[in-house]
């Protein structure tokens, strides 16, 4: 299963500061059933290809808890006048020892990738946010990427 190429562009790990506005939702499943939302960014994920993700997560959250105990989330992103929903199914990957920013990663494979749009109405704009001080976020988010990207990291040589 594979992404769209615009929401693989979108999820690149380049121009970062050009979608520095863009953010997304990543759904699991809590201990108690419920469902658990968390925004990300596109400093936070990147495409290794149109069915292959790299996430970064802060440690000891409730998100990063989740997709420990389960090996699964949801990514939901509104993109080019549609909504996207592609489910995943995460491994978690080797800590990185001299990471600047401390992150939990994960490898996810596209498990289901769906595309919603409605004949009655058009889709404007996803969430939108704005850097409090996006200098310096977005070369955290690139520091962040480049770890992500690091192929030795792997538990399963992904």
């Amino acid at each position: 299963m594979e992404m769209p190429i615009e929401v693989f562009t979108l999820l690149n790990g380049k121009e970062l500061a050009d979608k520095q506005h863009e953010a997304m939702m990543l759904l699991t499943v809590s201990e108690e059933g419920w469902p658990h939302t968390a925004m990300i960014s596109v400093g936070e994920i990147v495409a290794l290809s149109r069915g292959e993700l790299r996430i970064g997560l802060w440690p000891d959250t409730s998100t990063t808890t989740n997709v420990i105990r389960t090996h699964k989330a949801t990514l939901v992103l509104f993109w080019k006048g549609k909504a996207h929903y592609i489910r995943l199914s995460i491994e978690r990957l080797k800590e990185l020892p001299n990471a600047r920013y401390q992150r939990e990663r994960f490898y996810a494979k596209i498990v289901e990738a769906r595309e919603d749009i409605a004949k009655y109405a058009e889709i404007t704009s996803g969430i939108k946010i704005d850097l409090k001080n996006s200098k310096e976020v977005v070369e955290r988010w690139s520091e962040t990427i480049e770890d992500l990207l690091q192929k030795n990291s792997a538990s399963n040589n992904f």
